[in-house]
């Protein structure tokens, strides 16, 4: 076997539990999911068994995400991203540009409506934030500001200062964001140079 099969192969223990880890799912929860046994899940993700097809094409079924991911396959070049979304604290958030380390990041959310409007529950981490509201009323909380923002309106600030963000209204909310991880800020030009 070559040093790059050998490679490959190493990889896709870690790659697995890492998506588990990711999906806070339990080994004995994904072993009813893929019929897998949970000491063969166990032995895969600490590299102690060879993954193969009969275990892996299950896996990625149960992830939902393709066998080039499992296994750390290429990139092929293919330019577009694939949107996967992912529902965290009552939303769905779209990545729109490619995950990694550090650079940009674009999403979009999606707030369903319903009777009951959100609490504030303010949050700090690093990074900066752009968002633009593209259908519905935005409630953001920064600091010590409460206040809506509409269709058509955006906001900028460092996600080090406490910040919310959900619902105004009863009415579902969709909105894009730029984060900058490590307080990239946007450069946002509202009329063309002269």
């Amino acid at each position: 076997m070559s040093d790059d099969t050998e490679q490959v192969l190493s990889g896709v223990g870690p790659r697995l539990k890492a998506l588990r880890l990711q999906r806070n799912m339990t080994l004995a929860g994904l072993a009813a999911a893929t019929g897998i046994s949970v000491s063969t899940l166990s032995r895969l993700e600490s590299g102690q068994r060879r993954p193969n097809l009969e275990l892996l094409l299950p896996l990625a079924r149960s992830y939902a995400v393709p066998l080039d991911e499992l296994v750390g396959a290429p990139a092929t070049g293919d330019p577009r991203v694939h949107l996967r979304p992912v529902r965290r604290n009552g939303q769905t958030i779209v990545p729109l540009s490619r995950g990694g380390s550090g650079g940009l990041q674009a999403f979009k959310h999606l707030l369903p409506g319903g009777d009951k409007l959100p609490s504030p529950e303010p949050k700090v981490h690093e990074g900066y934030e752009w968002m633009y509201v593209l259908r519905g009323q935005l409630r953001v909380v920064l600091g010590e500001r409460d206040f809506v923002l509409k269709q058509g309106e955006a906001a900028e600030f460092d996600t080090r200062t406490p910040h919310w963000f959900g619902r105004a209204t009863p009415e579902s909310v969709e909105f894009l964001t730029l984060f900058g991880p490590q307080g990239e800020r946007m450069h946002v030009r509202a009329a063309p140079a002269k």
